[in-house]
């Protein structure tokens, strides 16, 4: 398996509460809503869900760590990073998100349980087509990172068939996929149609490549 951290109380106090108490969309058990946010320094290139204040409160605050926990888990991508990308997911009881990898363009993946008190964690796979082989369970506030590799990080989430289940997704992000593919070893072309074709497969739910 590679190597994961999980972080119980990430955020700060002040932090969580805010993003716990934020007014979102009703969704039906079936359906998952995303709100993405993307910032790099002070500048907000994209948001959505958050408001500006607070997610240049978070990039300040957490952006060392998140680099930290980066040059421990893939060194050699460091230096790619180019901007951060916060994305709230409020993902519906009934919901299942496939068995993925991430896209190259993630250098590290990272997500914050946030509300409610109980509710399914992440589950991860050797395989895609085995049985999970490690559950990070849920717990508020507590954080799982890890930094794709393809075709190895497989992993996947869903509803508990209770309750919805909100998290905050915490990326550093890059563009420059080639670079990503020679440290991974990976072939850049493959690696390129499989990051374009996966946000369409997966809005379907059948199956990634």
């Amino acid at each position: 398996m590679f190597e994961i951290e999980v972080i119980d109380n990430f955020l700060d106090k002040k932090h969580f509460e805010k993003i716990k108490n934020i007014k979102l969309e009703r969704i039906n058990p079936d359906e998952i809503k995303v709100y993405h946010n993307e910032i790099i320094r002070d500048e907000i290139r994209v948001n959505n869900g958050i408001n500006k204040e607070l997610l240049i409160e978070l990039n300040k605050r957490y952006h060392s760590i998140a680099l930290d926990l980066l040059k421990k888990l893939s060194p050699q991508k460091l230096e790619l990073y180019e901007y951060s990308d916060f994305t709230l997911i409020n993902t519906g009881s009934n919901f299942k998100f496939p068995i993925h990898d991430d896209t190259p363009n993630k250098l590290l993946s990272g997500v914050i349980y946030i509300s409610p008190e109980f509710n399914n964690g992440t589950f991860f796979y050797e395989n895609k087509k085995l049985m999970p082989s490690q559950i990070i369970e849920w717990k508020q506030n507590r954080a799982v990172f890890f930094s794709r590799i393809e075709k190895k990080t497989w992993h996947s989430y869903e509803g508990n068939k209770i309750s919805n289940r909100l998290a905050l997704v915490y990326n550093l992000m890059t563009n420059n996929i080639k670079r990503v593919c020679e440290i991974e070893k990976k072939n850049y072309y493959n690696s390129l149609i499989r990051f374009k074709l996966n946000p369409y497969l997966y809005r379907f739910l059948k199956f990634t490549i």
